[in-house]
């Protein structure tokens, strides 16, 4: 009895042990399962080409806007070229309304790079506490000041370039302080400005700088000046993020927005 029960173990044992994974392959051979489909990748919409604005209607558009407001004014409350470069640094992700209720005071009592620098910085962050990033902007204010007197004897630069190296000041600030302290014909590009650029048609881009370009390549030099204000105004107050004004649009019928409600 003993040896009938080892041989019937040691043929147990011959038999070499089939692996999990072995076995699922050989029953998917033996059954032919039909290899999963392979999924429908979703066509790629792409937005509708809206045509060009000729010449003539980009004239007749900056033609309302000049008659509807021929000397529009930034909405940013200054004394002088150093004031507005401090107001445009502090309106960076803030409102214009915000800003002017802060530098009020503080204009009052630092309206050149000397006094701002003997306030310092703590009491500049006093003055601008109500405003979004107040420690941050406070640190630039006082930097841009050092920088001011030390390279540019304490004036505000004349040049993009040099503006941009000042603390705080990016591309945008330098158009606003080169259009409205110096009259050069910039073109500022900010939320509303590039919000209108793109819904009109009138300069369609996917950076501030494309629609930038764009809107200097079309509009006629003898509307630049004031080209900019015209259009932060429309956009701030007419052609707005959620609930565009289209009827009482003064280009609603040049506008190439396919969504416009007249």
């Amino acid at each position: 009895m003993a040896k009938i029960t080892r041989s019937i173990s040691a043929k147990k044992s011959s038999v070499p042990s089939v692996p999990k994974k072995s076995a699922k392959k050989a029953a998917r051979k033996a059954v032919k399962v039909p290899p999963k489909p392979a999924a429908k990748k979703s066509p790629k919409i792409k937005p509708p080409k809206t045509k060009s604005w000729t010449p003539a209607e980009v004239h007749e558009a900056f033609s309302r806007f000049r008659k509807a407001n021929p000397e529009p004014k930034g909405e940013l409350e200054h004394l002088n070229p150093y004031t507005l470069l401090v107001a445009v640094v502090l309106s960076a992700q803030a409102t214009d309304a915000g800003v002017n209720k802060a530098t009020r005071a503080l204009f009052a009592v630092a309206d050149t790079p000397r006094k701002m620098l003997e306030l310092g910085e703590e009491k500049v962050r006093e003055y601008i506490k109500t405003v979004g990033l107040y420690r941050n902007k406070a640190r630039n204010v006082i930097a841009l000041s050092e920088k001011l007197i030390a390279e540019f004897g304490g004036e505000v630069p004349r040049t993009r370039a040099e503006i941009e190296t000042l603390p705080g000041a990016g591309r945008k600030t330098a158009n606003v302080v080169l259009n409205m302290a110096y009259g050069e014909h910039t073109m500022a590009v900010d939320t509303h400005v590039f919000r209108v650029g793109n819904r009109t048609g009138l300069a369609p881009g996917n950076t501030p700088i494309e629609v930038e370009l764009g809107l200097e390549k079309v509009i006629p030099p003898e509307f630049m000046l004031h080209a900019h204000h015209w259009l932060i105004l429309h956009g701030r107050y007419t052609c707005l993020a959620r609930k565009p004004r289209c009827e009482v649009c003064l280009i609603n019928d040049l506008c190439r927005w396919p969504e416009k409600t007249v």
